[in-house]
Order: C-alpha cells, then structure tokens, then sequence
C-alpha cells in the first residue's frame, strides 16, 4: 500500500510539473522561422547574466557565485563567489557594466542584513578586481521584494530597483508613513561615484536624503528593467500582490502607486489625489496588466534585426511562473504598444485568449532573465533548468 501511494504521489508531482512547463518542457516559440536551443546548461539558480563581449557572459547564481561562460563553455570553478542571505528572494540578484566597471546587487549580512551594490573594475580575462561596496540599501524586515535588477542608462548613469520589503512609509504611498529611505524605488546613481544623478527629478536640501537619487517610487516588488534602445526610455515589470502584474513605460519622477493601486487605478476605486504626490511626481497606469499574476520577470528590448526586421527594438518579457515569453511592437512614438487583440483596449489581460495574443514563447521554464547577444540573437536565462537559450533564424 505505501507503495502505491509513493508511486501515486509521484506520477502527480510529475502531472503538476508537466503541466507548469518546469519538466521535460521543450521550449519554443510561434515563428516557425526561429528555432530555441540550449546554449548553456549547468547553472544553479541563476538570476541574472551580463555579456562581457562577444566571447564571455557572466551569469549570477542566487546563492552567490558568479560563473563565467567563455567561447559557449561553462567554466568549472566560479569567477567570484559573495557571501549572500538566500532566504527567500534574497540572493546575489542583479549585474551591469558601465564604463569598464560591473556592478553586483546582493543580499549580504555586515551587522545588519542589507542590499549591497558592489562595484569591480573589469579586467582581461574576464576578471573582476577591485572590489569597492558602491551603495547599501534597505533589505528588511521583508525576505521577498528584494529587487535587485540593474541596467545602465543611455547617458552612462546605473538605475537600480529596491523593492518594498513590506514597509509601511511615503515610499509605499502611506500619506502618514515615514519619509523615504530607499525601499520600493527606482534610483539613477552616478556609476563613478554614487552620487545621485543630476538630471534626477526630486531634490532636497539634504544632500543624504534618499529622494535625492530617486528615478520612481510605490515600486512593489520588480525584477525587470529594461532600456528601450531607440528612445532611451526605462521600462520595469512588477508583481502584483495576487492580481495585476503590471508593464510600466517609466518616466522621471514616476508614482507607480504601490499600495494604494496595483493595474488601472480605476480598478482601486480610488484617485491620485489618495496617493502620496511629492513634487514633480507623476503616476499613470500600467501600459499593460495581468490580471492574473504571471510572476512576470525580466523586460528586454532586441536591439538587433537578426530574427528579421519586424522584431527589431520589440519589447520581450518573460515570467518565473509559467515560463513564457511574451513579445510587444512598440508605436511610432514609443511611448505604447501595438495591441492585435481588441480586448486589450482596457490595457488588462484578463483571459486566456488575451495571454496568448502577447505571448511569443512557452516551456523556458522559469525566466530570471533576457538579453540581445553580441550577435543579435535573443538569449533567455531559466531559473528551474539552469540553462540560458538561444532563439535565432
């Protein structure tokens, strides 16, 4: 009897992982023209990854390592490896490269748990020397909404996200709550020396005030940014607390709404007027939501025509839940997306049909990650399979 019931279990285990795409799943795509291959496997965990050139990547495993990836090969021992908190979402999150410096997002403990940026000069190799503690940011009392993602602006200046972490102040749209102290934002830091960057769109008279290096703010809980290479324009993903995982189109001084709103703030029953407005802030609504949280991920723009002319500069994003890949065509303007499914005009995926006329690609079991090569081609980093995929012609 025990038997049977150790077999039934574990038929059903594989039914439930069969039916998530985090089994045997083959990923692949709608356009017949475009293949999905495994281009590296073997990683543990991985989160987020950077090309170096065209012969290196680094990839981020969560619990601390960064692993090189040389002419397609995984190397065996890791390039660096940092002593990180993994409870939860926490981890060795977020990298980026501005100038000749790489820059790590990490959960580490130095008296207290905090979100560290480390900042490496790159050196030929690849190696990372020089190891600086750029900037601290909050990480408690929550283990989820870490954030973590980094990209690096067109002018040269480094965003990072932070997320809420479960707090309760202006940052979260708490009319009463405390001041800003980094949590569910956005900031733009000048990667030479983590000063705020000055074109930012909040000032204070307090040089160390945090609303200083602000880009955004009422962020929930974000692991994607991405920077639209024909505008320049920044972009994030957010998770929902259950409902509404939300695209946003980021402008400077950018209100997100976060807790007051997650979607349309129509949905909220609500105004902005209920929200906190520092000065020069802004809120809009999301140019796209999911109703039904996706645990929607990274957001990259293909900077290339390689997979042919009609997904240049189109916006790719994937999800840690199901393991899709969606694709969105901008406007002329780049300020929104070309929609085929009329039952988007609400700006709200609320079915099935809705899903799957945004969605490009299934069985990535687990996206942490997106990036246009070197070459032009999409690569996508799996989480479950520790495996990053090419898509090319």
């Amino acid at each position: 009897m025990k038997k049977f019931f150790a077999i039934s279990l574990l038929i059903f285990t594989i039914v439930m992982m069969l039916q998530n795409n985090s089994l045997f799943a083959q990923p692949s795509v709608k356009d017949s023209n475009l293949k999905v291959e495994a281009f590296v496997s073997g990683l543990s965990s991985p989160t987020s990854m950077l090309f170096v050139d065209e012969n290196n990547i680094l990839v981020l495993e969560k619990d601390g390592n960064v692993r090189l990836v040389g002419n397609g090969m995984l190397q065996s021992q890791p390039l660096a490896s940092l002593n990180v908190d993994i409870k939860n979402e926490r981890g060795l999150l977020g990298i980026e490269k501005v100038g000749d410096n790489v820059f790590l997002y990490a959960t580490v403990k130095d008296g207290q748990l905090i979100n560290r940026i480390y900042k490496y000069t790159l050196a030929p190799g690849p190696e990372l020397t020089n190891e600086q503690q750029f900037k601290d940011l909050p990480a408690t009392p929550g283990t989820n909404h870490q954030g973590g993602k980094l990209v690096a602006s067109k002018d040269g200046y480094l965003y990072s996200v932070t997320g809420e972490l479960q707090r309760n102040g202006k940052d979260q749209n708490i009319v009463n709550g405390p001041d800003p102290d980094f949590s569910g934002a956005i900031l733009k830091t000048n990667a030479k020396d983590g000063t705020p960057a000055p074109n930012n769109p909040f000032k204070s008279d307090n040089s160390k005030d945090p609303i200083n290096w602000y880009q955004a703010y009422g962020i929930r809980n974000s692991f994607g940014l991405g920077i639209d290479p024909v505008s320049g324009a920044l972009w994030d993903t957010e998770n929902g607390e259950k409902t509404f995982d939300e695209i946003n189109l980021v402008s400077p001084g950018f209100n997100s709404g976060w807790k007051s709103t997650m979607g349309p703030i129509s949905e909220n029953g609500i105004s902005q007027d209920d929200l906190v407005n520092f000065p020069d802030s802004n809120y809009k609504d999301p140019i796209l939501s999911f109703r039904s949280s996706i645990g929607i991920t990274d957001i990259e723009f293909l900077n290339s025509d390689k997979l042919g002319t009609e997904y240049a500069n189109n916006a790719f994003v994937g999800d840690i839940r199901y393991g899709n890949l969606y694709r969105f065509e901008l406007n002329d303007d780049r300020l929104d997306f070309k929609f085929n499914d009329p039952g988007l005009d609400d700006r709200v995926v609320d079915n099935n049909k809705e899903l799957n006329s945004v969605k490009f690609g299934k069985g990535f079991s687990g996206i942490t990650d997106i990036k246009t090569g070197p070459d032009g081609l999409l690569y996508v980093l799996s989480f479950e399979d520790g495996t990053i995929y090419r898509i090319s012609k």
